[in-house]
């Protein structure tokens, strides 16, 4: 019974801990060197230096690829995802976050895979995973900003793309200030809006790392029912999931790394409506 109870004892602190991660000054793997306000404050400023990509495409049809969760390490998956990103002549590839275990190597290898595709547009989020040992600043070093947008311009509409840093289970106060503006002055410009971030709003499993607060769940259901955005496409709990909630389809993809049992990514078709298909690798 007395171990039982310093089980739960323990379980809840951890959940305590994690579920706020970035609330913390914490050295350590398991924390980020930075808060949730540090990073979007550097990505804003790498912003600034680097305008946000307009993209055009000559037809009314395109295609992006999203993957999340390679966790690389090793890379046989990644280069699969990037090959078949190529092979249906993606738009742009999306890569939801956990791309790497935080270490500097793994980004270094991840870094140099993704050099092979130099003619592929690619837009990385950062993960949870990609905080741990110091991992941001390798993060900021290779691919500048986490919280940004690109937009698609076909021949007869324009479609709006928001990335956004929840890393640490937060948008935190002035990330989320900044999603609100782009939606109340960009959103209405745009067909469609979908948004990319790391940590699924809907869980599908328990997990003691990154759980999104309550408060802040309402506020981004509230923004997604006012703005009618189409999608919220995440990663997170490594298996593909989709619930819908008002008008927004909330995806949660297959974790890509090398390991799991069922890799795959997801596959954007977007036209006069977006359809989307779960690919098994």
């Amino acid at each position: 019974m007395e171990t039982g109870l310093k089980k739960i004892i323990i379980l809840l602190a951890c959940n305590l801990i994690f579920s706020a991660c970035d609330k913390f000054e914490m050295r350590g793997f398991l924390f980020s060197y930075e808060s949730v306000d540090r990073r979007f404050e550097q990505s804003v400023k790498w912003n600034s230096e680097n305008p946000y990509k307009e993209i055009n495409v000559a037809t009314d049809e395109y295609n992006i690829a999203v993957m999340a969760d390679s966790h690389v390490g090793s890379t046989k998956n990644p280069e699969l995802f990037l090959d078949a990103a190529v092979n249906m002549n993606a738009t742009a590839a999306v890569m939801a976050g956990d791309l790497t275990n935080g270490h500097e190597q793994d980004y270094l290898t991840f870094y140099e895979q993704l050099s092979n595709y130099d003619d592929l547009l690619t837009f990385p989020v950062a993960g949870n995973h990609d905080l741990y040992f110091d991992g941001w600043k390798q993060f900021y070093s290779l691919f500048g900003s986490t919280t940004y947008l690109f937009t698609v311009s076909t021949p007869n509409a324009s479609d709006l793309f928001i990335c956004t840093d929840t890393a640490g289970g937060t948008l935190g106060r002035d990330q989320l200030e900044w999603l609100k503006k782009i939606l109340e002055t960009e959103r209405h410009k745009h067909r469609y809006c979908i948004i990319f971030t790391h940590n699924n709003l809907f869980r599908i499993r328990h997990t003691t790392s990154t759980n999104p607060f309550v408060e802040e769940l309402r506020v981004l259901m509230e923004l997604c029912i006012k703005h009618q955005i189409d999608m919220v496409i995440a990663g997170h709990d490594h298996a593909r999931n989709v619930v819908q909630f008002g008008n927004t389809t909330h995806i949660t993809l297959d974790a890509l790394t090398d390991t799991y049992k069922d890799p795959g990514y997801l596959k954007l078709t977007i036209k006069d409506e977006i359809e989307y298909e779960f690919v098994s690798l």
